[in-house]
C-alpha cells in the first residue's frame, strides 16, 4: 500500500479561493499583509498572548451577528499599523463587497499587529499600504522579510540587539477526501523558533560566540528583557465547512502549533493571535482540521524564521554561525 506524503509543504493559498497580498517598506522596515478570499468566509480568532493589538476581533466570537468577514489584515507598526485595515476596507468597498446594509455594503476586516518600530526609522503601514496589499493579492505570494514580517524578529530575551530576523512563513497539508489546511505566520516572538521534533533552534537569541541561546537561559536572567514587545500572528485557512464555533475551536487548537515552534510562547509580553478562516467548500470533521492546523502552524513558523533575510543590522538565521538545542 502506498502512503501519501503528509509532510507540511506548500502555502496557505492552496486552500482554493484564498489570496495573499503584501506591502513592504524596506527603508522603514515594516509592512502589512492581507488575506482575502473570492467570497466572504467564516472566521474566528483566539487571542492567547498578554499584549495583543487587534481590531474587530470581538465580532468574531461565537454568537455575534456577522457570520462572515471579507479580509484579514496583519501589519507592522504597532497600534499605528491598524490603519492599514482602512485601506483594505476602501478596496473592498470599491469592489462592492461587504456586509449588506441599507446604506450599502460595509466590509468587515479584522486586523492584528506586531511591534517593529524599534528596528528601522519609526514608520508604519497606513491606508494606502493596505489598499495596495489588497489590490495585489494573489495565490502566488512571497515569504521571508516581506509584508507584515518585514520588521519581525525573534529571540529578544537577551535584548533586541541579540535578536535574529524572522518574517512571514507558510505551509499546507492535504488530508482525506480533498480536505486542505494551510497556515500563514508572521513571527515576531520574544522566544526562539525551534524545530518541534528535534528541538533545534532555527532562529533566536544570539550569544557572543555566535550560537543561539537556550530558552532555559531565561531562568537565570536578571535584566529587563520583559520590556520587549512581541507577537506571533497566524492565519489558518481550510476549505472545510465550519461554523463560527467550530472555527473558534480550530483557532484555539492552532495555538498548540505556535507553542511547539516558539519557546517560550504566550508570555505576558507576546500578543499571540490566531485566526481560522473556512471557505466552506466541503464537509469535514473539525477535529481533523484542528489537528492538521497544529502541524501546519508549527511548520509555517519554522519557515518564517528560515526564509527571512537580514535587515536593519539584525542577521537572518542563515547568517548565524551555529545552533544549540532549545
Amino acid at each position: 500500500m502506498m502512503v501519501a506524503d503528509v509532510e507540511p509543504r506548500g502555502r496557505l493559498t492552496q486552500v482554493d479561493g484564498l489570496l495573499v497580498g503584501h506591502w513592504t517598506d524596506t527603508e522603514g522596515i515594516t509592512g502589512c499583509t492581507v488575506v482575502l478570499c473570492e467570497e466572504p468566509f467564516v472566521c474566528a480568532a483566539d487571542v492567547r498572548g498578554g499584549a495583543p493589538g487587534t481590531r474587530e476581533t470581538d465580532l468574531l466570537a461565537p454568537g455575534r451577528l456577522v457570520e462572515r468577514v471579507d479580509a484579514i489584515v496583519l501589519a507592522g507598526g504597532s497600534a499605528y499599523g491598524l490603519a492599514a485595515a482602512d485601506g483594505v476596507v476602501a478596496w473592498l468597498r470599491d469592489q462592492g463587497r461587504g456586509f449588506p446594509t441599507k446604506a450599502g455594503p460595509v466590509p468587515i476586516v479584522p486586523a492584528a499587529i506586531i511591534y517593529d518600530l524599534w528596528l528601522g526609522k519609526p514608520s508604519w503601514p497606513g491606508a494606502q499600504a493596505g489598499y495596495f496589499a489588497a489590490a495585489s493579492a494573489s495565490a502566488d505570494f512571497t515569504c521571508g522579510s516581506v509584508g507584515a514580517g518585514t520588521g519581525a524578529t525573534v529571540g529578544k530575551f537577551l535584548g533586541e540587539e541579540r535578536a535574529t530576523k524572522a518574517g512571514v512563513g507558510t505551509a499546507c497539508l492535504a488530508g482525506v477526501g480533498g480536505l486542505v489546511v494551510g497556515a500563514l505566520a508572521v513571527v515576531n516572538a520574544l522566544g526562539n523558533v525551534v524545530e518541534p521534533e528535534s528541538g533545534r533552534v532555527v532562529a533566536g537569541a544570539r550569544l557572543e560566540d555566535g550560537t543561539f541561546a537556550s530558552a532555559r537561559l531565561l531562568y537565570t536572567i536578571e535584566r529587563g528583557w520583559s520590556h520587549s514587545m512581541n507577537t506571533t500572528l497566524v492565519v489558518v485557512g481550510t476549505n472545510a465547512a465550519l461554523s463560527r464555533s467550530e472555527a473558534y475551536r480550530v483557532a484555539q487548537m492552532a495555538q498548540d502549533g505556535l507553542a511547539l515552534a516558539v519557546r517560550p510562547a504566550h508570555t505576558l509580553y507576546d500578543g499571540d493571535t490566531t485566526f481560522c478562516v473556512a471557505t466552506g467548500k466541503l464537509q469535514a470533521d473539525p477535529n481533523l482540521v484542528g489537528i492538521m492546523a497544529v502541524e501546519v502552524v508549527a511548520a509555517a513558523i519554522v519557515h518564517a524564521a528560515s526564509s527571512a533575510g537580514s535587515l536593519g543590522g539584525i542577521p537572518a538565521a542563515r547568517d548565524v554561525r551555529g545552533v544549540q538545542p532549545a
